[in-house]
C-alpha cells in the first residue's frame, strides 16, 4: 500500500512510500519482489530532512518491535528491540535510578534511531556520541545474514551503522550501557551571556564542573550583542541532595493545527527572542532543582510543535566549526543577522574530543549551531548554500540527520569517509538523503581508506550465524525466542513490550 503520510520532522521534502511494516525481529524482511526496489528503516520520523524518507520507494516501519528484553540493574546493561523509543526507556529505568548515557533534544527517538544518526546531547563534552554507549546489535540484511555487531564482533560493520543513516541493514535489537543517577530531578542554572565572546568564556568554565551545557541564542541580535543568548547548565543530584518528595510535572499540550505561513516572520521571531531573553533571566543565582523532562525535552511539551511553521515545512541547518578561531562562528553569526532570516530556535553548543565509534558520525572537537528556518522561497535555500560555503571552508560540517539540501559537493567535502561507507551499504537500502548527496560521483572506486585489506567487505565474509537465525545477544544465554506465525508477539517476563514494562 502506497502512503504520503511518512514524513520528516521538517515536513520537507514530500515523498510517497509503500509501507511493509515489521512485527518479529525474527522474521525475514518485508522486501519487495522488484530489485530495484530500495527499502529504509522508519521509527519515529524525527530526522528534520530526507534521511528517513525513500521517496518512491518501501519504508520499515519499527515501532512494532517495542519489546525489552534484558535488563541488569547492577550494571545498567539495557537490550531492547530497534523500535523502543528513548522515553520508554526513561519511563522504565528512571526510577530505577539509572539513565540515558546520552540523549538528543527529544526523547521521541527510536533506539535504532539514535544508533543510525548516532545523535549527541547536552554532555558531549563529558561523554561523547550515543554510539560510544552501545555494546552490540543485530543487524538483518536483506540476504537473510544476521550480523552480530560490536567493537569485537563484525567491526567495520559496527562503525559503519553507528552514524550509517540506517542503510547498512536494520537494526533488530541493541544492547545500551545506561548510566547511574540517584533521582530524575537535576541541579541547573541558567546563564545569560552579551555576545559569542562571553559565551566561550561561560562554556569553557561550565565545561570543567557542569555535566549538561547548551545555550540557546538570539540570531536577530546584532552589533556588540551579536550571539547573545542564555547558557543552560546542570549536573545529576548527588545522594545527599536527593529531596524527599518530587512532582513530576505535567507536559501534555499539542499544537492543534497549522499555523499560517505568515506567523513565523522577521518581526515575530525578532519579537519572541527579545521576550524570551528577557523572560529567562535567572531570579537567583543559586542552582534549582528541575525535573529532568524539562531541562532536556523543552520541545516535547508541545506535541507537534512543527506545526508553527506550517505546512510548507521549515528546514534545519546545524553545522560545525573549529572553535580556536572564534572568528568563524562569529562570520557565520553575522551572515544570519545580515540576511533577515531569522531563526526561531537556535541552539549552540561546544563538542568535546571524544571520538566515535561511528564512521559517519557528525560530532568532531568545535562549536555546534543549530537553526530552525521557516522555508520563504529561494532566499532561504541561498543563503544555507553560502553557509556550506563557510563551513567548507573552515573545515567543518553539517550534520546529515537535520538536512534536506546540502549538494553532493559539499556533503563529500564534509565526509570524505563516505566512500568507505558505501563499501558496507545493504545493496537493497537506500534513502532519498543518499541518493541525493550521490547523485554525483567519482568514476573510480571508493578506496578503503578506514580499513586493512582482511576488512575489505569485497575479500572477507562477515561474521555470521545462519540466515534467518537470530544471533542471541552475548550476554542473554542461548535460548532462542519462540513465537506465533501470525499474530503480535505476546509479552513475557523476558521480552516485555516497552509499554507493558514501564506501568
Amino acid at each position: 500500500m502506497t502512503h504520503s503520510n511518512y514524513q520528516s520532522w521538517g515536513r520537507y521534502p514530500k515523498a510517497t512510500h509503500t509501507i511493509a511494516p515489521l512485527y518479529w525481529r525474527t522474521d525475514p524482511l518485508p522486501l519487495p519482489e522488484d530489485h530495484s526496489k530500495k527499502v529504509l528503516p522508519y521509527g519515529m520520523g524525527r530526522s528534520y530532512g530526507d534521511s528517513c524518507l525513500n521517496n518512491g520507494g518501501t519504508l520499515f516501519p519499527t515501532r512494532a518491535l517495542n519489546h525489552f528484553l534484558q535488563f541488569d540493574s547492577e550494571t545498567g546493561i539495557l537490550t531492547c528491540e530497534a523500535g523502543v523509543t528513548l522515553g520508554e526507556i526513561l519511563a522504565f529505568c528512571v526510577s530505577k535510578h539509572w539513565f540515558l548515557p546520552v540523549t538528543p533534544g527529544t526523547q521521541f527517538v527510536t533506539v535504532g534511531g539514535a544508533i543510525a544518526n548516532d545523535v549527541h546531547g547536552k554532555n558531549h563534552h563529558r561523554a561523547g556520541t550515543f554510539g560510544n554507549h552501545v555494546l552490540e546489535f543485530e543487524l538483518l540484511r536483506s540476504n537473510g545474514e544476521r550480523l552480530l555487531c560490536s567493537p569485537n564482533h563484525n567491526q567495520p560493520y559496527y562503525a559503519a551503522t553507528i552514524g550509517g543513516l540506517g542503510l547498512t541493514g536494520l537494526i533488530t535489537w541493541a544492547t545500551l550501557q545506561l548510566k547511574p543517577i540517584h533521582h530524575r530531578a537535576l541541579h541547573t542554572e541558567t546563564c545569560p551571556f552579551a555576545n559569542l565572546d562571553n559565551y566561550f568564556e561561560l562554556s569553557n568554565e561550565s565545561d570543567h564542573f557542569c555535566e549538561y551545557t547548551v545555550a540557546w541564542v538570539d540570531c536577530s541580535a546584532n552589533g556588540p550583542n551579536l550571539g547573545r543568548g542564555l547558557l543552560f547548565r546542570g549536573n545529576h543530584l548527588k545522594p545527599e541532595e536527593v529531596p524527599k518528595h518530587w512532582k513530576v510535572p505535567s507536559r501534555n499540550f499539542r499544537l492543534p493545527l497549522n499555523l499560517p505561513g505568515f506567523f513565523l516572520n522577521s518581526w515575530t521571531v525578532r519579537t519572541f527572542n527579545q521576550w524570551y531573553y528577557q523572560r529567562q533571566q535567572p531570579k537567583t543565582t543559586l542552582p534549582i532543582l528541575q525535573d529532568y523532562q524539562p531541562f532536556f525535552y523543552p520541545l516535547d511539551s508541545i506535541q507537534d510543535w512543527n506545526k508553527l511553521y506550517g505546512k510548507t515545512g521549515f528546514l534545519q541547518y546545524q553545522l560545525t566549526v573549529p572553535a580556536h578561531d572564534r572568528s568563524i562562528i562569529k562570520n557565520i553569526f553575522q551572515t544570519i543577522a545580515n540576511s533577515g532570516l531569522n531563526s526561531f530556535l537556535a541552539v549552540l553548543k561546544t563538542f568535546g574530543d571524544h571520538s566515535s565509534p561511528g564512521l559517519l558520525s557528525f560530532p568532531r572537537p568545535g562549536v555546534t549551531l543549530a537553526l530552525d528556518f521557516p522555508i520563504k522561497g529561494a532566499k532561504t535555500f541561498k543563503l544555507l548554500d553560502y553557509l556550506d560555503d563557510q563551513v567548507a571552508e573552515a573545515q567543518g560540517a553539517v550534520y546529515p540527520a537535520k538536512d534536506a539540501r546540502l549538494s553532493p559537493r559539499h556533503f563529500q567535502t564534509y565526509f570524505p569517509q563516505w566512500e568507505t561507507l558505501a563499501n558496507y551499504i545493504d545493496p537493497r537500502f537506500s534513502s532519498s538523503f543518499w541518493r541525493r548527496v550521490t547523485a554525483q560521483t567519482s568514476p573510480t572506486k571508493p578506496i578503503l581508506t578506514n580499513t586493512s585489506p582482511s576488512e575489505n567487505p569485497s575479500t572477507q565474509q562477515p561474521s555470521t550465524l545462519e540466515a534467518n537465525h537470530s544471533p542471541t545477544p552475548s550476554h542473554l544465554g542461548t535460548e532462542s525466542p519462540s513465537k506465533p506465525h501470525s499474530t503480535l508477539p505476546t509479552p513475557t517476563n523476558s521480552d516485555k513490550t516497552a509499554q507493558d514494562i514501564s506501568q
